[in-house]
């Protein structure tokens, strides 16, 4: 009798016949290698597995190598190393291609995804901490558990996912820009002290799973008053169950901008929570500007949210913010994914 797998990996290799046999003319023009992962093993000279691809790639790279994802789950924990720049990651969408692992405790190994390098541009992949997530009927006490971190500079996230409960995503560090991507959780979960633009993105809050307690979405880690880094979400929609806090600063300078976001009555009235950085309120960066929807109270906002100037808000709610001289992001997003930012 076939096995259940069969049935699967056979009904995967339909769906996708008329792009997995070979990369198309367009592909193979603007990227001059690519690495196919396809677990079920229909796609000739293809990996399993994610990692044995990224292993594949040789250190030092210095030419984009495109690998891509076949549908499916993979179980696996992932990571660049960060010898290995100019990796662009290609799923079949974030419904349909998902990595998934359950690593907890700590945030410096229970990563499911870990970008260590520069140069890294991922494109329709889900990347899922399962420990926690999804909540609904989890036996597991909460615990930081990473879907992701990303510490390598120049790296862009296109339509991608990011779910867990708590830490969900470690922004870490180095410049970074996520377009049209979803990020779930409930606490701190967009933590870290990177220098980002989240433009376009839905933040899907799980604080219903606190049992009352309220969640927190961001805790930014900017520690001088010179440092660079911050987080600022473009035209942003924030959705969810149970009530959260915008963010906590996880250091005495952090920088967070919520610019035109709509945000759902999941915000609380007060919108920043001081955490371990009473005192230092004057030296803080929590700021919104021309965001709307019920869960935008300005006039019960803390007294300390810093307002922000028109011309300071441009700045760095801006492509520039993240990349002055606009090369890297040009590279990234209109070469590699083919100026296909509106599909």
């Amino acid at each position: 009798m076939l096995s259940f797998k069969w049935y699967i990996c056979t009904f995967l290799a339909l769906l996708s016949a008329t792009s997995s046999i070979t990369a198309t003319l367009e592909e193979k023009r603007i990227v001059p290698h690519i690495i196919f992962v396809d677990q079920c093993g229909n796609e000739k000279n293809s990996f399993r597995r994610i990692q044995a691809a990224i292993d594949s790639v040789p250190s030092n790279n210095k030419r984009w190598i495109q690998i891509n994802i076949k549908r499916g789950v993979y179980r696996e924990k992932v990571t660049i190393p960060s010898d290995k720049p100019y990796i662009y990651l290609k799923g079949a969408g974030k419904r349909h291609t998902v990595i998934v692992w359950n690593g907890h405790g700590s945030i410096d190994t229970s990563p499911t995804f870990d970008s260590q390098a520069d140069h890294i541009v991922a494109k329709g992949i889900k990347f899922v901490n399962s420990y926690n997530s999804p909540p609904d009927g989890n036996p597991n006490p909460m615990e930081r558990a990473v879907a992701a971190r990303i510490q390598g500079d120049k790296s862009a996230f296109y339509k991608c996912g990011f779910f867990g409960l708590q830490d969900t995503l470690w922004d870490a560090g180095g410049r970074h820009y996520y377009k049209r991507c979803t990020i779930g959780g409930a606490v701190d979960f967009i933590f870290g002290a990177a220098q980002s633009l989240y433009e376009g993105c839905t933040i899907s809050v799980d604080a219903g799973a606190l049992k009352g307690s309220q969640g927190y979405i961001t805790a930014q880690g900017r520690q001088n008053l010179g440092d660079t880094n911050g987080f600022v979400f473009k035209q942003c929609n924030i959705v969810g169950s149970g009530h959260a806090f915008l963010g906590r600063p996880w250091r005495n300078y952090a920088r967070v901008l919520f610019y035109d976001t709509q945000m759902s009555d999941v915000v609380v009235p007060p919108g920043w929570y001081i955490w371990n950085s009473a005192g230092h309120e004057g030296q803080l960066t929590l700021s919104e500007y021309n965001s709307h929807g019920p869960g935008f109270k300005s006039e019960e906002r803390v007294k300390w949210e810093k307002k922000l100037s028109e011309e300071e808000v441009k700045k760095l709610a801006s492509i520039s913010f993240i990349d002055r001289e606009g090369s890297w992001i040009n590279q990234a997003l209109f070469t590699i994914l083919d100026a296909q930012l509106t599909d």
